[in-house]
Formats: C-alpha cells, sequence, structure tokens
C-alpha cells in the first residue's frame, strides 16, 4: 500500500466514526435535500439548539457539513451529498440482514 492509501484509509475510519452517532446520521438525512438553518434542524429534529450545533460543528470539522451565513444565521449544508448516497446503501445492506434474519427466525 502506498501512503496514499493510508491516508485515504484514516480519513475514512474518521468519517465513519463520526458518523457513528444516530444524531448526526438524522441531522445528515435532514440535510439531504436543502440547506437548513440550527434553528430549523431543532425543530425538524427535536434537540436542542446546543446540541444540534454541538453535532454539526463535529460534522463541519470532519468536512460533511458546510456552512452558509446571512446576516446573524448560519445555514448548513451536505458539502458532498454523495454522503447522503453512501449512507443509502448501507441502509439497503442494514435492511438486507434485518430480513434474513427474520427469514432464519421464521424458517
Amino acid at each position: 500500500m502506498t501512503t496514499t492509501d493510508d491516508v485515504l484509509y484514516e480519513r475514512q475510519a474518521r468519517l465513519c466514526q463520526v458518523l457513528a452517532d444516530p444524531k448526526r446520521l438524522k441531522l445528515l438525512d435532514a440535510l439531504r435535500d436543502r440547506e437548513r438553518s440550527v434553528g430549523e434542524l431543532a425543530e425538524a429534529l427535536g434537540l436542542t439548539y446546543p446540541n444540534i450545533s454541538q453535532h454539526l460543528g463535529i460534522m463541519r470539522d470532519a468536512g460533511i457539513v458546510a456552512t452558509r451565513r446571512d446576516g446573524t444565521t448560519i445555514f448548513y449544508r451536505l458539502a458532498y451529498p454523495q454522503i447522503a448516497e453512501a449512507c443509502d446503501l448501507v441502509h439497503q445492506v442494514l435492511r438486507a440482514q434485518l430480513a434474513d434474519a427474520a427469514a432464519l427466525a421464521h424458517g
């Protein structure tokens, strides 16, 4: 393996670590179609403003979300929409695993 491969694996591990939180996955899903403010996200997900801000900060540091300021309001969006597609693939695998487990339990 090359040094580039090592760097990519390290970054992939960091990205997976950031996404290993259900609240962050919900945030990612809420941002899949459009940018939103912290207030909009807090209301949509039923979480507190400080909690949303903390998670968005972690996601921003990992390069998952990008920001845009309009006056005093900061809007968040997915920095790379492909991340939502990657999460969709993981969802498909998990649904298949659940279906297989259910089939084994009844079969």
